[in-house]
């Protein structure tokens, strides 16, 4: 059954190009290593909750933008063993080096997780 991950992160509104410039870099691999499809998304219409929102989530601070992300996998199991390789892979492969590739945000700040799908409906 499909597999996703998500992911939330805040990037500071101007690297917009750099961010996106990581990502080319970035989410190949993940096709690589067997997942269906990557979705980067720049967040739009973000609004503030009155308990909990995407901005609080991530500390995101007045100059940056939430992006939400998410990786497509045909199943747990690739995307285990997709996992596996890629930390392998960030020892050798250049696209990991942040000389090459600087991770233009803040990891500390991302939430991400492994999600089962349970439903869906699709035109």
């Amino acid at each position: 059954m499909t597999y996703f991950d998500g992911f939330v992160i805040a990037v500071p509104t101007a690297k917009q190009d750099e961010f996106l410039r990581h990502a080319a870099a970035i989410d190949p691999i993940f096709i690589e290593l067997g997942a269906l499809r990557v979705h980067e998304c720049w967040g739009d219409d973000v609004p503030d909750g009155k308990v909990t929102d995407f901005r609080r989530a991530v500390q995101a601070k007045e100059d940056e933008s939430v992006v939400f992300a998410f990786v497509e996998w045909p199943d747990k199991a690739t995307r285990d063993a997709g996992f596996k390789k890629m930390e392998a892979m960030m020892q050798t492969d250049d696209r990991f080096n942040p000389e090459n590739n600087p991770v233009p945000f803040d990891g500390k700040r991302m939430i991400f997780g492994g999600f089962q799908s349970v439903y869906q409906v699709a035109k």
